[in-house]
């Protein structure tokens, strides 16, 4: 390249995959003319596992816990939407217990924040604020807390199940979901506080990675990188699912498309979850939390040692799994990141034909390098950051 008579060459700068602020083993091929990005190109495939294929090996009950390592800081709405998805082939899509449906809604908002948290504190910190971050994880620890007492696992938790979940919430559990949102609403005040008007903070962030409305839509971008840039979608809202036309929310929309509203859209998310969990908490129904059709469902295992017939449809289950008719389905969900779907292509067996996942962190992805042409080193940190990417989402 030339600039005012001086020839210049551009030169090739990894940053990672060990790179730290690549938030996973993210490898990004820089183009650089000085300190100034020519060219971005994602070289991924680092954390690659195969779940896809893996999943046309497995009964339909085992592919559970591969899903919720794909977002590993989501994971129990990765375990919702792939349930969903079989629900809705054996046709009891409808059939759900209702405390079971009010109980997903809990557990996936309460994953909506934790996963909101991580990307808050690490995208600040990536910015140079050390003390938010530490605020963020505090009250993510809490999150863990509470899922962990009602799964019994404080990471990957694989609790959600085809027809409902895999037990009700501990006696007193509501109580204390109830108690952490009092403490958080106060919390997450300070932490706002403390950062969004932060004159640094602004700097590194307003009008870097401006992505238009088009060029959003053009690459597949979903969730907050959709949002932040003006376009109001949010299938929570557009094709409800679960029971999710039953609560009042906001969808929050940027202006510019640039990082800085991505990082307001999020923020405001958290706060429209709070409301969601406080409608669903006051709202929720006694009763039962899986499905009694134990053609599709485990009996509980209470009844199992009473029942010759009960014996007999748990033991089919575990050693054959559940038959699915044959058919496909694409079930699209709100996740943390975007939209995530599962398409499933069932031959009447216990195991899928094929099975695709629609992964928001994969597709949302590209848009980084559309976006950092003419920026500067630092600022590819911040738009890492603000695309919000986890690498199991991506390479699955």
């Amino acid at each position: 390249m030339a600039t005012a008579g001086v020839k210049t060459n551009t030169f090739v700068l990894n940053m990672g995959p060990q790179h730290p602020a690549t938030h996973g083993v993210l490898r990004v091929e820089l183009e650089l003319d000085g300190e100034t990005v020519v060219q971005a190109r994602c070289r991924i495939g680092y954390l690659h596992r195969g779940t896809e294929k893996t999943a046309e090996h497995k009964s339909y009950l085992q592919i559970i816990p591969y899903t919720d390592r794909l977002d590993y800081l989501a994971p129990l709405y990765y375990n919702w939407a792939y349930v969903l998805a079989v629900e809705r082939l054996l046709g009891i899509d409808k059939e759900i217990p209702e405390r079971a449906e009010y109980l997903r809604v809990i557990l996936g908002e309460l994953s909506r924040i934790a996963s909101h948290l991580v990307w808050f504190g690490t995208h600040v910190m990536d910015v140079g604020a050390w003390t938010p971050f530490l605020y963020a994880f505090r009250e993510r620890e809490k999150i863990y807390d509470l899922l962990e007492e009602i799964s019994g696992q404080r990471m990957n938790n694989s609790f959600f199940r085809i027809g409902g979940l895999a037990a009700d919430a501990p006696e007193g559990w509501l109580d204390k979901v109830s108690a952490f949102l009092d403490e958080f609403e106060k919390a997450f005040v300070e932490m706002d506080r403390l950062i969004t008007k932060n004159p640094i903070l602004i700097a590194r962030l307003r009008d870097v990675g401006v992505l238009s409305p088009e060029d959003a839509l053009n690459l597949g971008a979903t969730g907050p990188m959709l949002r932040g840039s003006g376009i109001k979608r949010d299938i929570r809202k557009d094709e409800p699912y679960s029971i999710y036309e039953r609560f009042e929310f906001e969808v929050p929309i940027g202006e510019k498309g640039d990082s800085y509203d991505r990082y307001l859209v999020r923020m405001e998310e958290i706060r429209q979850s709070v409301r969601i969990l406080r409608q669903a908490l006051r709202d929720i129904p006694e009763g039962d939390v899986l499905h009694n059709d134990y053609k599709f469902v485990p009996p509980p295992k209470a009844r199992i040692y009473g029942s010759i017939e009960e014996m007999i449809h748990h033991f089919k289950l575990v050693t054959e799994g559940v038959k699915v008719p044959p058919g496909e389905v694409y079930y699209p969900v709100e996740a943390p990141k975007g939209e995530l779907g599962f398409y499933i292509v069932s031959d009447g067996t216990a195991r899928p034909w094929r099975m695709g996942v629609r992964a928001p962190s994969f597709t949302n992805l590209q848009t980084l390098e559309h976006m950092a042409p003419g920026l500067l080193v630092a600022d590819i940190i911040v738009l890492i950051g603000t695309i919000d990417i986890v690498l199991g989402d991506v390479d699955r």
